[in-house]
């Protein structure tokens, strides 16, 4: 027996339009119901119940907004979807903050409408309450659907802090809704954009993570929005983008403040529009994605320096989620230590050491600047060092070690990098120098002259460099991609093959 066709209701108060999209949802196999102003549409919505409401921003006697309030506040099922004049971003940030589901640009793609009321009926299960603040350290207004539990359990601990954003997670995921995760460097941005598509109805989808630091700018297009063969030398044949990719599923943006403005500009159309053009083609393609993004930056900072898009901003930051650093929910320490504890030991084949109370408060006594990530670093190493069923954690972090890297020699420490002008000596700041104006690009080029000269030395085998610096080569080769580091010809073949 099949299952009844989805009910939708088209408000619109133009007669032409109305009848389009209800021909259009008609063809597509649905029940249609119209309504040509608020009054009617509450009329409906009293009368009957819908999988999905569509619904113009502006109406003669109201706003599309009032009506969304309306299946929020009596806690309908219906996923809203609202209409927006071209060029109105305000009006669609403000939908997707209010509870909206998604929101669609007049005039209206009609492939993209189809796509978009299709995504809204398969999501149906109550209107989102809307995201703020405010609302988002309630708990059990969102249940997290069946099955995500996997991805949810790899965000490790109890505190407050990470219960909130656990919440959070579970509130936006289900909407379409842009999300920007901000936090600092190795406190899991990426793990994060992991539960939000397991827990969203795309997760049978592809989840495409990108480094946006890591992409040669001459090839940010080409690799966005694929490409066309022979657009360039050697494009042999069409190749998709990210973008496509991605459809429909998720795309998720690691380091989105690492874009050059003139690829701003670009993503910013993609994402108002919904449609990509790849490099060398005459026609535009439409893309079915949610937008996930994620940086260690300020960007509001960014975008008053002029060194982001504000609209870009806006687009991308429609709900935020910021992830605490480790420093601030050490209660987390023994479960987060037992869970990559035991994660270390399968992946090296070996029984798991025994955490004791002493190893414990030896850890918490480094000062972990580098999160989660640092900490997986530690107990790398303590693992390697550890002789018998206990945990051997070292006792006293250097400054290398404060940033997940270790002295090169530990007998004879290498000599300091000479420091600009501008940078604190190790007694404090020289009363008449300013501090470094960017103490994150400072930071980078010690590490990057670290891993260097360690390459140099390793004859630039990866493998090798990773076991004498104590971290993994999955890190490794992330620092490497990350500080653009440039292997020669003749080595890059055999330096991680052990």
């Amino acid at each position: 027996m099949n299952a009844p066709a989805a009910s939708i209701l088209v408000v619109d108060d133009e007669p032409d339009l109305r009848t389009l999209y209800e021909l259009t949802l008609l063809r597509e196999g649905y029940r249609v119901e119209t309504a040509a102003s608020m009054q009617e549409a509450r009329q409906q919505l009293k009368d009957l119940r819908f999988d999905a409401v569509i619904t113009d921003m502006r109406l003669p006697d109201g706003f599309g907004m009032e009506l969304l309030r309306d299946l929020r506040d009596q806690q309908r099922r219906e996923r809203c979807v609202v209409m927006t004049a071209y060029g109105s971003a305000e009006n669609a940030v403000e939908a997707l903050r209010s509870g909206a589901f998604d929101y669609l640009t007049k005039p209206v793609d009609l492939k993209q409408f189809r796509s978009v009321v299709a995504s809204a009926v398969q999501g149906t299960g109550g209107v989102p309450a809307p995201r703020s603040s405010r609302n988002a350290g309630r708990t059990g207004s969102t249940a997290e659907p069946v099955g995500t539990g996997g991805a949810m359990d790899r965000i490790v601990g109890e505190s407050q802090a990470i219960r909130h954003v656990k919440q959070r997670i579970a509130k936006v995921a289900r909407s379409m809704a842009p999300v920007l995760i901000h936090g600092e460097s190795g406190t899991g941005k990426e793990l994060v954009a992991q539960a939000l598509h397991a827990s969203s109805q795309r997760a049978e989808g592809p989840l495409i993570a990108v480094n946006c630091g890591a992409i040669p700018e001459n090839l940010l297009e080409a690799e966005f929005f694929g490409a066309r063969k022979g657009s360039y030398t050697g494009a042999s044949q069409d190749r998709d983008g990210y973008f496509q990719a991605a459809r429909g599923g998720t795309l998720f943006l690691d380091e989105i403040g690492d874009l050059p403005l003139a690829m701003q500009s670009k993503l910013l159309r993609a994402i108002q529009e919904r449609s990509v053009r790849p490099l060398g083609s005459t026609q535009e393609e439409t893309v079915d994605v949610r937008i996930v993004s994620a940086t260690h930056r300020d960007l509001a900072a960014d975008v008053l320096s002029g060194r982001f898009r504000q609209d870009l901003y806006y687009r991308l930051n429609v709900i935020e989620i910021v992830i605490p650093p480790l420093r601030e929910r050490r209660e987390d320490l023994p479960a987060l230590c037992t869970a990559l504890l035991t994660r270390i030991a399968h992946e090296s084949g070996i029984q798991p050491p025994m955490l004791t109370e002493r190893a414990l408060n030896t850890i918490a006594s480094h000062p972990l600047t580098g999160n989660v990530r640092e900490l997986e670093n530690l107990l790398h190493r303590a693992v390697a060092l550890s002789d018998g069923e206990e945990l051997h954690v070292e006792c006293a972090p250097s400054t290398a070690e404060a940033f997940g890297n270790q002295p090169l020699h530990p007998a004879s420490p290498a000599p300091a990098a000479p420091m600009p002008p501008d940078t604190p000596t190790a007694s404090g700041p020289a009363p008449s120098t300013p501090l470094p104006s960017d103490l994150q690009a400072w930071l980078d080029q010690q590490e990057r002259e670290i891993l260097v000269r360690a390459l140099r030395e390793a004859n630039f085998n990866r493998t090798a460099t990773a076991a004498r610096l104590g971290i993994s080569l999955r890190q490794i080769r992330y620092r490497i991609a990350r500080l653009n580091i440039a292997a020669p010809n003749d080595n890059d073949a055999h330096d991680d093959l052990a």
